[in-house]
């Protein structure tokens, strides 16, 4: 009898511990990422009077302003995607929304100063206060690659000089998103993660490495020497339309009407364009990993441990209970 009571109590203990590890789970991945619509293609996108930049700053996609149509410093800033002034109005309604639906996401922990601290996915609001980094904020990925973070800031977002966000356990920068009620400023020499969706201004002092986008609702966007690597966050159409004239080779395939090994050796040509595209968007991943500083980038398995831990013992301790137990 007391041999049963044990088996029991095993079976019990080993179903919590499945069970908890299991809504854990669920309770990380019922955040959802937040739609970007077309604004997804820009690295940085303002409202009015002007985007200005000074100094070489590197944009790897598009720029974009409306509705003014005040685009200044570029050169000797360098744009990879598209100039667009004051011609977006559907990436700017685009934003709009996105920016609502951040706002609009339940909060999971009040958190005004994030410097040293390490948060796993969720929903993290500022309480009425400034949201302030100053020095590294790390962000746990669990071995989730679809881990989402929204900051909501109420009033504006300032990180310090030098401040960083980093990784660990796998993420992406395309899963973080700051929702900032007024207007944001990263401080010079800081490396940041995410997409900002602010309702004024954004201001990048010098120096400033941002893993994602710039997108400011109403107000300006001023840049000082920065750079952007946006190309992660899976806005490639934008990027195949830039390279999409090398495929203009397409009247070699007139030329077919000669030899039929000659139609066989023409795809050859048209592979060099695209070989050439993939040399150019490799050193980008490259430039990424360096950037930020990664501490870890393991996606790993998405299994949970406890949970195989869990059932593992649920089926054993079921298994011996049903066998019959000899009393002596």
């Amino acid at each position: 009898m007391k041999n049963s009571r044990t088996l029991v109590a095993m079976v019990g203990f080993a179903f919590v511990i499945a069970t908890g590890a299991m809504v854990g789970s669920t309770a990380n991945a019922a955040n959802p990422t937040v739609g970007l619509g077309s604004a997804a293609s820009f690295s940085v996108l303002a409202g009015t009077p002007s985007i200005t930049n000074t100094g070489p700053t590197t944009i790897d996609r598009d720029v974009g302003i409306y509705p003014a149509a005040s685009v200044i410093g570029f050169p000797p800033g360098i744009v990879g995607g598209t100039i667009h002034a004051g011609d977006v109005p559907q990436a700017k309604a685009d934003l709009t929304v996105a920016y609502l639906d951040a706002a609009g996401r339940p909060v999971t922990a009040n958190h005004a100063a994030l410097g040293g601290l390490t948060l796993v996915g969720g929903v993290y609001n500022s309480g009425g206060a400034t949201l302030d980094l100053t020095g590294t904020l790390t962000l746990d990925g669990a071995n989730d690659p679809n881990s989402v973070w929204i900051f909501q800031a109420t009033s504006d977002l300032i990180t310090a000089s030098t401040s960083s966000v980093v990784f660990i356990r796998g993420g992406s920068p395309c899963n973080v998103f700051w929702q900032v009620t007024s207007s944001a400023s990263l401080g010079s020499g800081s490396t940041f993660v995410g997409t900002i969706l602010a309702l004024t201004s954004i201001t990048l002092n010098n120096g400033v490495t941002v893993q994602g986008r710039a997108l400011a609702r109403n107000g300006d966007v001023t840049l000082i020497n920065d750079t952007f690597i946006t190309s992660t966050c899976n806005a490639a159409p934008a990027v195949v339309s830039q390279t999409r004239p090398p495929s203009t080779p397409v009247p070699s395939a007139s030329p077919t009407s000669v030899p039929a090994p000659v139609a066989t050796s023409t795809p050859a040509p048209t592979a060099a364009p695209v070989a050439a595209a993939a040399l150019t968007a490799a050193p980008r991943p490259a430039a990424i990993a360096g950037a930020q500083n990664l501490p870890s980038t393991s996606t790993g398995d998405p299994a949970n441990p406890l949970m195989i831990l869990g059932v593992a013992l649920t089926g054993v301790g079921i298994l011996l209970l049903r066998r019959p137990i000899r009393h002596l």
